[in-house]
């Protein structure tokens, strides 16, 4: 194993224009992180210390002091993740005997209930490989009963979640299992459960006689589990080659636990979280890496893991030509994601680092990907003074949404509805406005030009809008701000703790529509209907509480989309 890094004119590291670092074999890169302009600064003033203190290795020994005192207790059970590469292998054997049963009895298509980091991870994995994998994370009714429509005596259900009690995890599982049953089969056979050892959901499920358990390692973190059963149990079952996916993390495994200046993941760390003033907007595009979805696993491991005590990482999944790198601001930071260049200490090609000033590049195949983003997340954690592993602010949602099912409150009033949309804000937003074009003006008025960021938050079916996402670019074109764009309730498990635990900085567009074809949770007193649109109050009930300002639009028929996607372009000249 060697290790190598590179400048612009051959200098030392620490006075670079722009770094280089890869590790690999000799004479050929495995993974390689380049950074440059404000990027390669922070390198050059980061990387020493980090290196001096001998922080990779450290992390690599689970030494749970690195991110201070008071993030040690959580520390102290959260670093399983640095050894996944070697101790996820134990559930191979099961894992491909299970496999091949199923490949035996024609049970081959996969279904997939898991939210966050239990859905994220398998869906790049699955993505990647070119394996189709069904991923239910959503509770919008359309959606799970398009998941249901599949040939149910060819499908198996992963229920994933480390305790069992994701609410949206448990919905899903009632319903297929009552499914399976109505259709005359055998429910406990296509059902296999991933969950923590001695978890309820672990109990429930040997209880109930389900197919298979897979037990994952309860020292990780959700958004730092896709190396472990959370990310190889569906994934393996789906088709994709998993042991090739943990020897791509192995082979890198012990430079990035390292301390040497050229350790990637230090590289990496110091370029995402070490800028001054800090570039806390990391716009993820990528230039035809051969990974697909990797930005969006990597949203939830950076932003939850960040975005807290006022500070964070904010990541935007945008693509090429994005408008918040035409002309980036001061607070932006590109993330390239490319393909693996031949030779791993070749330098890039000049123009491609002149493309952008201030940039990093990470190359590299998945498995390879997936551990030193866990490594740089978690360093970066310790440059901003934040512990990595906690989420305080994911559990207000939860907690909200929560209160509504039991309470069931009358809707609140809309401050007024224009042709399909009815339109709330929060106090004093909507003050004067009488039109859906005033609200959303009113909105985008309060984004701080300087550093804020609007995040759009749609409560729909994705797989029947799927190019809705496309609004994106056009709000960031017509604002010249970073613009998020997240499924309800998916982010919740993600972006969702920066929204309110990160800096007060982001405006909110919540896109919410009726459900006049609803589906009912057996055993439940709530339906999917129900539960998404108390997920959704909740969330914009929270952000209000942290005084964020929300503007709500609920879409009373499905045609009303057209109607909001047409003044969410471009700035009529």
């Amino acid at each position: 194993m060697s290790a190598g890094h590179g400048s612009k004119n051959g200098q030392d590291i620490t006075s670079a224009a722009w770094v280089v670092a890869w590790a690999g074999v000799e004479g050929g890169a495995l993974v390689e992180v380049t950074a440059s302009g404000a990027a390669a600064d922070a390198v050059a003033t980061q990387v020493r210390v980090l290196s001096d203190e001998r922080i990779g290795s450290r992390i690599a020994a689970k030494d749970p002091t690195v991110w201070g005192p008071a993030a040690k207790a959580e520390a102290e059970i959260r670093l399983g993740w640095t050894e996944l590469h070697v101790t996820s292998r134990a559930i191979l054997p099961q894992l491909t005997a299970l496999k091949a049963d199923l490949d035996a009895e024609g049970i081959d298509r996969v279904v997939l209930a898991g939210m966050g980091g239990s859905s994220l991870a398998p869906e790049v994995i699955t993505r990647t490989a070119g394996v189709p994998l069904v991923v239910l994370d959503s509770t919008d009714p359309d959606q799970v009963r398009s998941a249901l429509q599949g040939d149910l005596a060819r499908t198996v259900l992963v229920v994933s979640s480390k305790s069992g009690g994701t609410v949206e995890t448990d919905s899903q599982r009632r319903t297929f299992e009552a499914a399976f049953t109505a259709a005359g089969l055998d429910a406990r056979q296509h059902i296999v459960v991933v969950t923590d050892p001695g978890s309820p959901l672990e109990a429930s499920s040997r209880a109930a006689g389900y197919r298979a358990v897979f037990l994952a390692d309860p020292n990780v973190g959700g958004r730092f589990s896709a190396l472990s059963a959370f990310g190889l149990v569906p994934s393996a079952l789906a088709g994709v080659d998993v042991v090739e996916l943990l020897d791509e993390a192995a082979a890198i495994a012990e430079l990035l636990g390292s301390d040497d200046d050229s350790n990637p993941a230090l590289v990496l760390a110091a370029a995402i979280g070490g800028t001054v003033p800090l570039r806390d907007k990391l716009v993820f595009v990528d230039e035809g890496s051969g990974i697909l979805g990797l930005g969006d696993w990597a949203e939830q491991l950076i932003a939850e893991s960040t975005g807290k005590d006022g500070v964070g990482l904010l990541p935007v999944v945008a693509a090429v030509g994005a408008p918040e790198l035409a002309s980036p601001a001061t607070d932006v930071l590109a993330v390239r994601l490319v393909a693996l260049q031949d030779e791993g200490d070749e330098a890039p090609a000049e123009d491609s680092i002149d493309a952008f000033a201030d940039a990093v590049t990470v190359a590299g195949p998945l498995g390879a990907q997936l551990l030193l983003w866990e490594y740089a997340t978690a360093i970066a954690g310790r440059l901003l003074h934040i512990n990595p592993f906690d989420q305080p602010d994911v559990e207000s949602a939860k907690v909200a949404a929560r209160g509504l099912l039991d309470a069931t409150p009358e809707p609140e009033p809309a401050a007024f509805v224009d042709g399909g949309v009815e339109v709330r804000g929060t106090r004093g937003l909507l003050d004067g406005v009488t039109d859906l074009s005033g609200a959303i003006d009113a909105l985008l008025g309060r984004l701080d030009p300087a550093r804020g960021y609007l995040a759009v938050m749609a409560y729909l079916d994705r797989e029947s809008n799927g190019s809705l996402p496309e609004i994106r670019a056009s709000l960031a074109a017509r604002t010249h701000r970073p613009v998020t764009f997240g499924w309800g309730p998916r982010f919740l498990h993600s972006t969702g703790q920066l929204h309110k635990g990160g800096a007060p900085i982001g405006v909110f567009l919540q896109i919410t529509t009726a459900h006049p074809d609803d589906l009912a949770i057996p055993d439940r007193p709530f339906t999917f209907g129900t539960l998404i649109s108390a997920q959704a109050a909740g969330d914009a009930g929270v952000l209000a509480g942290h005084h964020r300002p929300v503007l709500r639009l609920h879409l009373t028929e499905p045609s009303a989309l057209d109607q909001v996607r047409s003044l969410l372009g471009p700035m009529p000249h």
